[in-house]
């Protein structure tokens, strides 16, 4: 009866199926009713939620930090062109991970963002019929927004503002000026401009105006300090980074030569090198004006020479001053008309002369005078040329001084043949004469220069690996991160089954009772086991909890009908338990 029954129910008209599920559905309370829509409803929002947002798409930044301009005009092409976009809690416009590309070439060729900056776009639309003044104002407000957009490109630089004195050109050379630049930067939090920065900045401002001149480019910080003469201030307390950075780097090479060629006889990581260079910046020029020894006048060279000689005749004359006192006197006689002979060369006379004249240092005289006083002087001058060397020195700047490198060796690993442990011996004193003489030679030494090295052979501490970065259980940020995307979907499968389990199943169970079989067999166990603890277990009926009580009933009734000895039996049993 069972079995026809249930084919009965399943072959019902589909009222039937609605009455039989009206019937099943009043059988629950009001508070399972509710609890049953509202754990329903639940799971289905979870479901089409949880659905809804896997196929949600990435989004990423498109663009941050944006002023409100050039934010309002993306945000109204973003919804003119129907992209999906939002906006972050930092202000910055999100839109989908694949399209991000795209949407940024988009904007570009619309001149989005403007950076806030008007460029030399300004220039596109100018009127017909503007005055001179209007377009040299336009012209200049332009070149600022481009100076500005350009100086903006450095990464440290949030915003810049450029502001241009260009003074009106004179043909009077003492009212010319020159023009002057001012340059406002407000940099990203936590980050600097170096002087190497600030000098690019400043002569691409002066590079990019005609006759302005680097010296006259003010650029000032977010805090009013003036960056500009930040080079200025280093150089003169006597620090310059690039002398610094000169030095590291000499320092540097000379390690790389030393590692170099230590590495394929110690190993990589058994030896350490030092090494600090003393470099001269100072920049001297030297003049010097040498003369040697003088030479024998044979091997001298001569610059001039100057020879200077004189004779006079001293004639005695006497009387009273007439003509006959100014007369010569009487031609004498012998001996002087005697014929010459080596006297008279003696004299002065010379060969071929003239007869009866005598020449003596180019004045010649008659020879009756010869017997007067004649006077002769004869001077030489010679100049000679004098070794003289000028020699001009000029001593660059970044000459080595002095070089000291300090290398430490690590001990040689072994095994114990004894034991088989692992050991270390020092070096032998022919290897560290070789590693010294490789330094040596690797570093340049230079006694003359003062150079000192120094190698030891020491063994080496062991050192922990350190690890990188933090574990994942001490880096909440980063396990939240990783976990957060599966945490979800374990909540919603959590929340679902919570539900299922607490809610529905209970009121199915209510809904649906189990199926006449199965009651029979639970009611013959139970009567069974009454059965079997008939004098001990009295008061524990009482408490056995009756649901259904209809169906029950109309079970027990079928199995009187089909086993009336089995429901006697029990009956007796029941009765004699009490009596006793």
């Amino acid at each position: 009866m069972a079995a026809t029954t249930d084919t009965t129910a399943g072959n019902a008209p589909p009222e039937n199926q609605v009455q039989r599920l009206r019937e099943a559905f009043n059988r629950l309370s009001e508070r399972q009713k509710i609890g049953l829509a509202v754990a329903i409803a639940a799971i289905v929002a979870l479901i089409v939620g949880s659905i809804l947002w896997s196929r949600q798409p990435d989004y990423k930044v498109l663009f941050s930090n944006l002023d409100e301009r050039d934010g309002g005009n993306i945000v109204a092409s973003l919804e003119q062109q129907n992209i999906p976009h939002r906006m972050s809690s930092t202000g910055a416009i999100m839109v989908p991970a694949e399209r991000v590309h795209e949407v940024r070439l988009k904007l570009a060729s619309q001149g989005l963002p403007r950076g806030g900056m008007i460029g030399f776009e300004l220039m596109e639309n100018q009127k017909f019929g503007i005055s001179q003044f209007a377009e040299q104002v336009n012209y200049q407000r332009g070149l600022e927004g481009e100076l500005a957009r350009t100086i903006m490109s450095i990464g440290s630089v949030q915003a810049a503002r450029v502001h241009l004195a260009i003074p009106k050109p004179s043909v009077f050379v003492r009212e010319e000026q020159k023009p002057t630049a001012s340059v406002m930067l407000s940099l990203y939090p936590g980050r600097t401009l170096d002087s190497a920065q600030v000098a690019g900045i400043t002569h691409l401002v002066s590079s990019s105006v005609p006759q302005l001149q680097p010296g006259n480019v003010s650029i000032l910080d977010q805090n009013g300090s003036l960056l500009s003469t930040l080079k200025n201030k280093l150089t003169e307390a006597g620090l310059d980074a690039t002398q610094l950075k000169y030095v590291r780097e000499v320092e540097n090479g000379i390690v790389a030569r030393i590692e170099d060629i230590l590495k394929p006889v110690l190993g990589p990581d058994n030896f350490k090198v030092q090494v600090a260079a003393d470099i001269d910046f100072s920049q001297s020029e030297q003049t010097a004006e040498t003369y040697r020894p003088n030479a024998t006048p044979e091997t001298t060279a001569i610059r001039s020479r100057q020879n200077n000689e004189t004779a006079s005749v001293n004639e005695a004359t006497g009387g009273v001053p007439g003509a006959l006192t100014n007369q010569p006197p009487v031609p004498a006689t012998a001996p002087l008309t005697a014929p010459a002979t080596g006297n008279t060369a003696a004299a002065g006379q010379r060969p071929g002369n003239i007869p009866g004249n005598i020449d003596a240092a180019g004045i010649t005289a008659p020879i009756n005078a010869a017997g007067q006083p004649i006077s002769t002087a004869k001077n030489s001058t010679v100049n000679f040329e004098l070794d003289r060397t000028i020699r001009h020195t000029k001593q660059g700047m970044g000459a080595v001084r002095r070089l000291t490198a300090a290398v430490v060796v690590n001990h040689r690993k072994d095994v114990d043949a004894k034991t088989g442990k692992d050991i270390t011996k020092p070096l032998a004193d022919a290897e560290m004469k070789q590693i010294n003489e490789l330094v040596r030679e690797a570093m340049g030494f230079s006694q003359e220069r003062g150079d000192s090295i120094s190698v030891a052979n020491a063994p080496f501490a062991a050192v922990e690996k350190e690890e990188i970065g933090l574990p994942v259980w001490k880096d909440p940020e980063r396990l939240l991160s990783l976990g957060k995307e599966p945490l979800q979907y374990l909540l919603i499968v959590g929340i679902i089954a919570f539900l299922y389990f607490k809610i529905i199943q209970p009121a199915l169970q209510t809904m649906f009772p189990p199926p006449p079989k199965a009651a029979e067999t639970a009611a013959t166990a139970g009567a069974a086991g009454h059965l079997g603890a008939a004098g001990e277990t009295g008061e524990e009926e009482e408490n056995v909890e009756i649901d259904h009580y209809a169906i029950k009933v109309q079970k027990a009734r079928d199995l009187a009908q089909n086993d009336a000895k089995a429901v006697a039996n029990i009956i007796k049993e029941w009765m004699g338990a009490n009596a006793s």
